[in-house]
């Protein structure tokens, strides 16, 4: 019996989410490592599993993984297109989606990704190495607002106008080429680090990886347009990482549940527009103390459920 578990977030949650059936179609639309998609397959029977991800080296390397099991197909594609994936595989209904939005470990330890400050690397951040844009490229051609604007929005960084100004004025002399000469940039830009809490690069990392795969833009598209593919009682269970990931996540879910809008005077419903799931998880499921031990990667780990009526 294959078990990664242990380079999973919130694996048993995730499938007791999925409420599998054992001859059911399933969509691991974010692969990865495949640990998700390992414990996917162990509930299943005949059913199936359709696992896509933008990296190609990561469908290479989870379909060794998970070679043991006929009945499931690795596909080289982004989540964001998962409708036209199962349209182009002749699936017309799933019977759950499993997301999982975080960056996935072999893509943070591999150094010439570029994802990482821990090592040095080219300012890379790629995903899908098919698309052009790069984190080199916005770090040494977008102008100082846009660059503090990105990482302010995305990460959420307090001190993102000093940093940005940092950046502009280091690449003055000569072009940013790697993670740690962004890095260096960073912390000496930002208020000194004495090996507690957050690394001050963290949050600009993050963004800057944000912006480059355009991480956040479609996801509510992507979680409207699949929801006529599930099946009566087919779920969708979506790990975040980030607030604003959480926060798109939770209001598209609301909104489907709850998709009135008829003024609140009006003693009922006239603009006719019914719910086409519930909420499962009013408030996000969080990994465990046990879990977390563990796994530093699961820290700001939430998952959401939400069932297709």
């Amino acid at each position: 019996m294959v078990d990664f578990q242990h380079v999973s977030v919130l694996p048993k949650e995730s499938i007791l989410a999925l409420n599998i059936k054992p001859t059911g179609i399933y969509v691991d639309g974010t692969l990865g490592g495949g640990g998700h998609s390992a414990l996917i397959l162990q509930s299943l029977t005949t059913g199936r599993l359709i696992g896509i991800d933008q990296d190609k080296s990561a469908i290479e390397a989870a379909s060794e993984k998970l070679k043991t099991f006929d009945n499931f197909q690795g596909i080289h594609g982004n989540f964001h297109d998962m409708a036209n994936i199962l349209k182009s595989l002749d699936i017309s209904q799933v019977d759950g989606v499993l997301l999982d939005l975080g960056i996935s470990s072999h893509q943070i330890d591999t150094p010439d990704r570029g994802f990482s400050f821990r090592f040095e690397g080219p300012l890379d951040m790629r995903m899908d190495k098919n698309k052009s844009l790069t984190a080199r490229e916005i770090v040494n051609t977008y102008e100082e607002k846009e660059i503090a604007d990105i990482l302010f929005t995305y990460g959420e960084e307090r001190n993102s106008r000093k940093i940005a100004r940092g950046i502009c004025e280091a690449r003055k002399t000569a072009a940013i080429e790697t993670t740690l000469e962004l890095s260096s940039i960073i912390e000496r830009t930002s208020p000194p680090y004495h090996g507690v809490g957050l690394h001050p690069s963290t949050r600009s990392f993050m963004a800057l990886r944000i912006a480059v795969n355009d991480e956040l833009t479609p996801l509510e598209g992507v979680l409207r347009e699949v929801t006529p593919l599930l099946s009566a009682g087919g779920r969708f269970a979506i790990i975040t990482f980030h607030s604003l990931e959480d926060r798109i996540v939770k209001k598209t879910f609301a909104s489907m549940a709850n998709p009135c809008e008829c003024p609140r005077d009006i003693p009922y419903c006239v603009c006719g527009k019914e719910p086409s799931v519930k909420v499962v998880t009013r408030k996000p499921m969080l990994p465990t103390k046990d879990e977390l031990l563990q796994n530093r990667r699961a820290h700001s780990a939430k998952l959401r459920i939400a069932e297709k009526i």
